[in-house]
């Protein structure tokens, strides 16, 4: 009897760890169903924007000084991509700091291929604190290594960017 039970309580317990298991794919797999997904390297994605009046992404400092957020086009190079499915960019600004870039409502993604091209981006920036897990995340799907992911231990304030269009060259 008591085996019986043990077997009844093992298999319980290993199929709620795999509904578990299945259901973190299949939300991670939904949040970006809708996004749409980019059919060429280059172009416009999200809202069609133009280059006319872009200014350098390592502007963008001086910008947040005396205000917490900035509606502003900036154009720069891609320092890297989400490698999970395009979700995110980070722009390299030149003095070692990146502008970590989404885009507005998860509506599209990029090329996991546009690190080192120059975009364009139009949207609202801002300045805040992220927090590790989230940093830890964003190095997940970056492809950092456990010991790289593991090394972050304390929030880091950021340059971040909610993109509704981007143009990549």
């Amino acid at each position: 009897m008591k085996r019986i039970l043990n077997f009844i309580l093992l298999t319980f317990f290993a199929a709620l760890f795999v509904s578990c298991v299945s259901n973190e794919t299949k939300t991670q797999e939904e949040h970006h169903a809708g996004a749409v997904k980019p059919t060429s390297s280059t172009g416009n994605f999200g809202a069609i924007i133009t280059e006319e009046n872009a200014l350098a992404v390592a502007e963008l400092p001086g910008m947040l000084v005396e205000t917490d957020s900035v509606t502003v086009k900036l154009t720069g190079n891609i320092a890297s991509v989400c490698q999970m499915s395009g979700c995110w960019v980070d722009l390299d600004l030149g003095n070692g700091e990146t502008v970590h870039v989404t885009f507005e409502d998860d509506a599209f993604v990029l090329p996991k291929d546009a690190a080192g091209k120059v975009a364009v981006i139009e949207g609202i920036a801002t300045r805040e604190e992220l927090s590790v897990d989230y940093l830890k995340h964003l190095a997940e799907d970056d492809g950092k290594t456990q010991e790289e992911i593991d090394a972050i231990t304390e929030p880091s304030m950021e340059y971040t960017f909610v993109a509704s269009g981007v143009i990549i060259k």
